[in-house]
């Protein structure tokens, strides 16, 4: 029996992460961490770990010590701080007896700032790409943007941070931080107008699976409600972004649907927040990386099934006898 570690478990990708694996239809020995001892993330696995935080001084010790004693066979990383980690330690990692659920690792660095991210998508002339700007001059920004306009952390993830600027009083307090801590973009296309796709990247800049979502973002910036829509939509941009990143493995590209075409917002280059609902609807990339990385098996586009998805709050009971979901 393979044993796989899902890290970050107590996050939405990570138990969602663990939901889709347990639907593989071939049996894993699931393994969760997450650095709280009072979390959901027992329910979802055969055995917990508790991990230390990601960017503690003993933390690559402790994940080798845990890969070894639990002879895990792939690592998958449920929160971003772990994938970055992990990437620049795929030699260690190896070493300890367990591969990685990775991607290229020059997308990987890429995105880890969105402004340079953007220059690389515009040296590229990439139609997609979404106008950007590191000035700090209200009245350039004004004349190249209108207002509203946007205020967004070069490192960050879902909708974290972002600030819509509707006047000079709204953007002089983050005025300062622009060019190197913030970006500044224009509001493109509507909310009710966003998208979701999770590709499967084979390395070689091609796309072997797919499937995307009509979505509405919460509160945290994770997928609340998702439609599914036609791959159709956006195949010919992924297929454009997939020849020039050469994503490998599950990768996640975020859009918005314009007049003027698809504008893409960002990619990540891992498993997404919405991956239990993908695995519902028949798409369940978590299984597929499992096929992949650890069988060599590459996958291929599995029947969809059309329908939505609403996610609500729920609670999960720990007896003293056992866990009652």
């Amino acid at each position: 029996m393979r044993t796989v570690l899902v890290s970050g478990a107590s996050g939405i990708v990570g138990y969602g992460s663990l939901r889709s694996l347990r639907k593989r239809g071939q049996e894993l020995r699931l393994l969760g961490t997450s650095i709280y001892s009072d979390s959901v993330a027992p329910a979802f696995c055969d055995q917990f770990v508790l991990a230390p935080p990601t960017n503690a001084p003993g933390y690559m010790d402790w994940l080798e010590a845990t890969i070894r004693q639990h002879q895990v066979d792939l690592i998958i990383p449920g929160i971003e701080v772990d994938m970055y980690k992990w990437d620049e330690h795929r030699d260690q990692i190896q070493a300890a007896g367990a591969k990685s659920l990775l991607n290229n690792a020059k997308l990987i660095d890429l995105c880890r700032d969105k402004w340079l991210f953007y220059e690389n998508l515009a040296a590229a002339q990439i139609g997609c790409a979404i106008s950007s700007s590191l000035s700090q001059d209200f009245g350039e920004l004004c004349a190249q943007f209108g207002l509203p306009f946007l205020l967004k952390p070069r490192n960050g993830f879902g909708s974290k941070g972002i600030v819509r600027v509707h006047s000079r009083e709204d953007y002089l307090p983050h005025m300062q931080f622009v060019g190197r801590i913030l970006m500044v973009q224009p509001i493109v296309g509507i909310d009710e107008e966003e998208y979701t796709a999770s590709a499967f990247g084979d390395g070689r800049g091609g796309v072997v699976a797919c499937m995307t979502l009509k979505r509405r973002l919460s509160k945290d910036g994770f997928t609340e409600k998702a439609v599914v829509v036609s791959n159709g939509l956006f195949a010919a941009t992924i297929a454009e972004l997939a020849a020039h990143f050469k994503p490998l493995g599950p990768t996640n590209f975020q859009f918005r649907l314009c007049s003027d075409g698809a504008k893409l917002l960002e990619i990540n280059p891992r498993v997404s927040s919405s991956t239990a609902i993908r695995t519902a609807f028949g798409y369940n990339e978590c299984a597929m990386a499992v096929d992949f990385f650890l069988n060599g098996s590459m996958p291929s586009q599995p029947m969809i099934q059309n329908g939505h998805a609403v996610r609500y709050t729920d609670e999960c009971i720990f007896y003293e006898t056992g866990i009652h979901i």
